[in-house]
């Protein structure tokens, strides 16, 4: 698609990678500008049933021609609607096709020895066994019953008979007893031998089968894992230096399947070997919550929502892939409220992270920043990424753990101003309402009763205009998404904060309207009371 220009907005995201021969971070950002180019795609998406049938990730990427114009290419992860190639849309990496025909071929073999795996493990054999030793097993348990019952009925005669037999009499009727449990216990060995007579032989059958098994799934395993050194090995990435690799050079320790499929690395090889210049991408899910093969992971992912690189299948790629780009100038200016040799104070702006993700330490946060000047640092709090305001910073260990205390025992005043997306009838209260993570719904939170922890949040509105409500929320406790979910849910108070595009999906403002604008504590070393406070920008 061609764009006949481009505005220059922030970046809410950025792809980021160590250049393998200078050792340079390289970032490529996701701006509000691509975000938009990204949304009308969704509209596209959003016309056609089969798109929402079948959950993946799309990719744009806003290039440079070498004309000086610029436009968008997009593409899909792993294969759209079974195919690899789609008009319009960026091709696969090149390199399967040469493997084309030894994937079909090992394809069908797989397919041949699944087949027989189910009928091993379905032979009429393995279910015959099981009813007739289910069988077995009730007829020894019954006859263990009556055994039990006949032993008890002798253990009363040995007891009259002792009381009153004497000499021979006594020791014939002894003998009688001791002759019935040796008929008791011929009985028993009689039901085993039947037992093993009928299942000695299928056991047998069955233990071949099982070796047959296990060879099969020994065999799948290694032929699978030929195919997948093929495509890695035929998979050639390009960058734009003009060099290029393969996925087994890129990645020796290990591939994960699907790796190469992913919406970046094809619209990136494609923009190189194209000799279009990246300015700007973004990846969304489109489709139900599923995550799979080529989509970054198999965690729930939301229709219309923007995701980074993968960190198993892109992110290890991205520092070969961006090689050549003219490098960008890390972007560290952040309003620092205030600093001194202990802990810091900045002003987090909206839509960037306090921390980077989990396990990529390159993504861009307030921390990754803040590090490139001051080595030794550590968050002691945390501000949802669409939040802004007053963020606190440790310099030492020390400082953190006096900080962190404060927090743990509510010793930190905090202020945010919110937009609610509608009028709300109380003037101020109190909120306590218990919340919990759901593992298979992250990140939301939910009111739960059972699961949840204690979430108390006190307000007071400030005013009422145009169908929204200005309100200042004072928060007791601090759990993730506490202020969204009390403000959202109907047991509290029933309106979304504007902007809130995770809790309300009809949500479209250009930004979440919450920001933190005090906070108040005890400094760990001058004991005095520090009372920051900044202006809410809406």
């Amino acid at each position: 698609m061609l764009i006949s220009s481009i505005e220059d907005s922030s970046p809410t995201y950025h792809y980021t990678g160590y250049c393998p021969h200078s050792g340079e971070l390289l970032k490529l950002p996701r701006t509000q500008g691509v975000e938009q180019i990204a949304r009308s795609l969704m509209v596209e998406l959003a016309q056609e049933d089969i798109y929402a049938r079948e959950g993946k990730m799309y990719g744009v990427l806003l290039v440079e021609t070498n004309t000086g114009e610029y436009c968008s290419i997009k593409a899909f992860s792993g294969l759209l609607n079974s195919l690899a190639v789609v008009d319009g849309w960026v091709p696969p990496i090149p390199g399967r096709d040469r493997v084309a025909a030894e994937e079909a071929a090992t394809l069908k073999d797989l397919a041949m020895m699944k087949q027989e795996l189910i009928d091993l493990d379905r032979t009429t054999e393995r279910e015959q066994y099981q009813l007739l030793a289910a069988e077995f097993v009730l007829r020894i348990e019954q006859l263990s019953i009556e055994h039990r019952r006949r032993k008890a009925v002798r253990h009363q005669q040995r007891t009259e008979y002792e009381s009153t037999l004497s000499d021979l009499t006594l020791t014939a009727a002894l003998n009688e007893l001791v002759a019935q449990s040796c008929q008791d216990g011929r009985e028993r060995d009689r039901l085993r031998q039947e037992r093993d007579a009928v299942l000695h032989p299928l056991k047998a059958i069955l233990d071949q089968a099982d070796d047959r098994i296990r060879e099969l799934k020994q065999q799948r395993k290694k032929i699978s894992r030929q195919l997948q050194e093929q495509m890695h090995n035929a998979y050639r990435l390009m960058n734009f230096l003009g060099t290029s690799s393969s996925l087994r050079e890129l990645m020796p320790a290990g591939i994960p399947t699907g790796t190469g499929d992913c919406c970046a690395p094809k619209l990136l090889h494609y923009a190189a070997s194209h000799g279009l210049k990246p300015i700007a991408m973004a990846e969304f899910w489109w489709g139900d919550g599923e995550g799979g093969r080529g989509d970054g992971g198999n965690k729930q992912k939301y229709q219309g929502e923007f995701y980074g690189a993968c960190e198993e299948r892109c992110q290890p790629l991205m520092g070969f892939m961006l090689a050549g780009l003219s490098s960008q100038p890390v972007e560290l200016a952040l309003p620092i409220i205030y600093e001194d040799e202990y802990l810091i104070a900045v002003d987090k702006p909206g839509g960037l992270l306090s921390v980077p993700g989990r396990t990529s330490d390159l993504q861009d946060s307030v921390l990754t920043r803040l590090r490139q000047l001051y080595p030794e640092l550590y968050t002691v709090h945390r501000l949802d990424r669409d939040t802004s305001g007053i963020l606190l910073l440790a310099r030492d260990k020390l400082t953190y753990r006096h900080l962190s205390q404060q927090f743990e025992h509510r010793q930190i005043h905090k202020v945010y101003e919110a937009i609610l997306g509608g009028i709300i009838a109380m003037e101020q209260g109190s909120i306590d309402l218990p919340l919990w993570g759901d593992p298979l719904d992250r990140p939301r939170q939910t009111v739960d009763f059972n699961f949840g922890k204690s979430s108390i949040t006190k307000f007071q509105v400030l005013g009422q205009i145009d169908g929204y409500t200005r309100i200042e929320f004072f928060p007791v406790t601090g759990r993730t998404h506490q202020l969204r979910v009390h403000a959202a849910d109907a047991r509290g108070l029933g309106v979304t904060i504007l902007g809130d595009q995770l809790y309300d999906c009809q949500a479209n403002a250009e930004r979440l309207h919450l920001h933190a604008r005090e906070l108040s504590f005890t400094h760990p070393y001058t004991l005095e009371r520090i009372s920051l406070q900044i202006q809410c920008p809406f």
